[in-house]
């Protein structure tokens, strides 16, 4: 795997700090707020603030246009291991539930533990 330490596949819902499904009007908010708090000229060119702000552009870059992010719904990596069930209930619900709606197994148990987490929530 020489040369693609680069080109490993960020999470880039993550990056942009918003859920699976979200709207294009949230990834534009949400990139417009995480590109002013960590624009290198606010943090006087450190490297990794650069470095941080160039992963929110890839980020956007990649989720704001329809066919890139469709092709990365289909291939990218999401870090699942990374989040908790509630995280992971929240960031894929739109999945889950379209998995269910689809009548695909196991979904059911995803969709009944969202439910859960949602009505103690409101309590």
């Amino acid at each position: 795997m020489e040369g693609n330490e680069n080109t490993t596949q960020k999470d880039y819902y993550k990056i942009l700090e918003v859920d699976y499904d979200a709207t294009d009007e949230k990834i534009r908010l949400n990139y417009r707020r995480l590109a002013l708090k960590w624009h290198p000229d606010k943090h006087k060119g450190d490297n990794a603030v650069t470095s941080k702000f160039q992963e929110i552009n890839e980020a956007y870059n990649v989720l704001r246009d329809p066919d890139k992010r469709f092709d990365y719904d289909l291939t990218g990596i999401y870090e699942i291991d990374k989040y908790t069930l509630r995280e992971y209930l929240t960031r894929f619900k739109g999945m889950i539930l379209t998995c269910n709606g689809l009548g695909i197994g196991n979904a059911s148990i995803w969709t009944q533990q969202l439910t859960e987490i949602k009505e103690f929530a409101e309590k």
